[in-house]
């Protein structure tokens, strides 16, 4: 299910890009050879152009029809069989597509990229990054429009936090509430990372018990964070009230109810959910006796764990015990709000890429499963439209890097022709452009081999 989810929402993000090549290509008159879903070597799924007003179709062909060759003026539009990207071709234009020079017409055509002045192609180059910013704002105030913003304020989650293993050594007990970084109130978690990591505060005031305490942190902690490669800060610590059953349940076999709050495992005390599943993983293929209250009443039941150490059992949500605090949008209101959101998660994820220059940050670079990995493992859409809005947000800014290979690489030399009057010759942009798909291939490779790593040694 992850897979599925990280292909179509790569997919879904990829077509919004080259889309805005297409867009401003065609709008200035530039001819698109290509646009296609997916990478097609050696063969395509399907091939597809509409020549004198009608759709003509070729599946699973090694190369275009003679009749599309004929018609070059008219886009080929196509599936290929290799799932990863896409690209649209543009006539004239040295890109991943065209990296040789000599490729090109000796004569300049008026429907080419290098024909257009600097201007448009600036606007043809950028379509991409803008339709990928821009389709991220649209799918965070559809959200808001649809599901609405709900929020556990920190201070509502009353029996505190259990925090990563980095936090408490460096102060935190599992059990503290946070309520200001920085001498700066927190309303919720999000309010805390973004202080504690993002903005590396130094401090963070906590609740613990009926005491009001201050823990000074070390200019490091958000890197000892990231190095740690944590999941979350810190997870709300709540009750174990059972809300369903999975199939073949130990637990409702043995009596156990939809309901039930367990409080111990063999008289030792579990008051939270985590205290539970740390404990009953001493009891894998043991006898365990569950202590519990139901409707009030203290009660219990007796029986035999497998080897997999589970009672079957599904606990509610904090978000259902909790007090938490939702607004609804309506239409036009979740407009400004969802583009807030998405302004608000681009500076987040540019305050993040400072990390990625540091020993610990560079570590924990991910490629592919890293992104799957973000995705649940059951189909969820609100989980689904959210990160394939903050991926969108993600791939806009990666390709706005002045990097030649990518978007932001071609903006540079045409951003330096219209300053300068100098265009930079077709020799020198495509060195340029090898030079650039070396340096991603180097850091696709990386990535990707930091996960194999990670896999390989269980913390994947």
């Amino acid at each position: 299910m992850k897979i599925l989810a990280l292909l179509v929402s790569l997919s879904l993000l990829v077509f919004i890009h080259e889309l805005g090549h297409y867009i401003f290509a065609r709008l200035f008159k530039t001819r698109v050879e290509k646009f296609y879903l997916f990478f097609n070597p050696y063969f395509s799924i399907l091939r597809a152009k509409k020549i004198d007003g009608k759709w003509k179709f070729s599946f699973f062909s090694r190369k275009s029809p003679a009749v599309f060759e004929e018609h070059k003026e008219n886009t080929e539009w196509g599936i290929g069989w290799l799932p990863f990207g896409g690209y649209c071709a543009i006539s004239g234009m040295i890109d991943e597509n065209t990296t040789s020079a000599s490729s090109l017409p000796s004569e300049v055509q008026p429907w080419e990229y290098r024909a257009k002045p600097a201007w448009q192609r600036l606007l043809i180059i950028l379509g991409g990054v803008m339709m990928n910013f821009i389709g991220a704002l649209i799918i965070f105030s559809m959200m808001l429009f649809y599901w609405g913003k709900e929020t556990l304020p920190v201070k509502n989650a009353t029996m505190g936090y259990d925090y990563t293993e980095v936090a408490l050594k460096n102060g935190f007990q599992n059990g503290d509430i946070i309520l200001a970084v920085n001498n700066l109130p927190v309303t919720d978690m999000q309010d805390v990372v973004e202080g504690l990591l993002l903005d590396q505060s130094s401090s963070a005031t906590i609740q613990r018990g009926k005491e009001t305490l201050k823990i000074n942190l070390p200019d490091d902690f958000a890197n000892q964070m990231i190095a740690s490669n944590a999941k979350q800060f810190a997870i709300p610590r709540f009750p174990f009230v059972i809300e369903n059953f999975a199939l073949g349940s130990l637990a409702e076999k043995n009596g156990m109810q939809i309901g039930d709050s367990i409080v111990a495992i063999n008289n030792i005390p579990t008051p939270t959910f985590t205290d539970f599943v740390k404990e009953i993983a001493n009891f894998k293929n043991k006898e365990i006796t569950i202590t519990f209250y139901r409707k009030g009443h203290l009660d219990k039941a007796s029986f035999a764990l497998d080897d997999a150490g589970k009672i079957g059992a599904v606990s509610k949500s904090p978000y259902l015990m909790y007090k938490t605090e939702k607004t609804n949008y309506g239409f036009f209101e979740s407009i400004p709000a969802g583009i807030a959101q998405g302004t608000e998660s681009l500076v987040n994820y540019v305050k993040q890429f400072k990390f990625v220059f540091s020993k610990e940050g560079a570590s924990q670079l991910g490629g592919f499963g890293s992104i799957g990995n973000l995705f649940p493992s059951t189909w969820n859409w609100a989980i689904f439209w959210n990160m394939t809005a903050f991926l969108s947000i993600i791939l806009a800014f990666m390709n706005i890097l002045p990097i030649p290979g990518l978007d932001g690489g071609h903006f540079i030399f045409v951003l330096w022709e219209m300053i300068t009057g100098k265009k930079p010759g077709d020799k020198f942009l495509e060195r340029a452009q090898m030079v650039g798909m070396v340096l991603l291939f180097a850091l696709l490779i990386y990535a990707n081999g930091n996960d194999l790593v990670k896999w390989i040694g269980g913390k994947f």
